[in-house]
């Protein structure tokens, strides 16, 4: 997983509320093998027309949607079913953070376990940033994990609470897999001291 400390870059901005997986991912993908890079399915049916054409006006297929690390959006983002395709899909298209005032709960989760941070801010500032990245197409938005903040293209700053130990995680690009094989040493040790211990188990 890849660490996430700061990231600058360009971002676009959702106003539609209740966006749910099956529009982030829709469900006749989800056969495919994550190896098969499922940004290319990402909001496939907004992307794309009938016979596979970009549709020129969704913002993602626009110059400065393509280079899009940050997707500022409005409540209850990523609603609905718990397919962690969805998060797969983002990361697949180069998205690093979203961010919106509230989260379908299993993605919000999943989203930490693939190093995609999801930031909660309140509705009123998600909105003034949604506001500024639409108006500033291509505009820089700075996001400082360390220092939990979000920078707007127009100068605005935005502070964020996340879990302690997500923070870790995203800081150390490792997911709970990664830490407990960390400790691998540690853990060979603790069952070898047990079975000498307590030869009886």
């Amino acid at each position: 997983m890849e660490p996430f400390v700061t990231l600058t870059a360009s971002a676009v901005a959702f106003d539609l509320p209740n966006i749910d997986t099956d529009r982030i991912v829709p469900a006749r993908f989800l056969h495919h093998p994550r190896a098969v890079g499922f940004g290319q399915f990402l909001f496939h049916d907004l992307r794309f027309d009938a016979d596979g054409r970009e549709i020129p006006g969704f913002v993602l297929n626009q110059a400065h949607g393509r280079a899009a690390r940050i997707l500022v959006a409005a409540d209850n983002f990523a609603c609905g079913s718990s397919r962690e395709a969805a998060v797969w899909a983002l990361a697949g298209f180069g998205i690093r953070a979203v961010i919106a005032p509230s989260f379908g709960d299993i993605f919000f989760e999943n989203s930490f376990k693939n190093g995609l941070l999801t930031i909660r801010l309140p509705a009123a500032d998600a909105a003034r940033l949604r506001a500024a990245v639409a108006a500033h197409p291509g505009a820089p938005v700075s996001v400082d994990l360390p220092a939990q903040t979000v920078h707007g293209p127009d100068g605005a700053a935005f502070r964020f609470e996340i879990d302690g130990f997500k923070k870790e995680c995203l800081l150390s690009g490792q997911d709970e897999i990664g830490l407990t094989l960390a400790r691998a040493d540690d853990i060979a040790a603790f069952e070898a001291r047990r079975r000498a211990e307590t030869p009886w188990l």
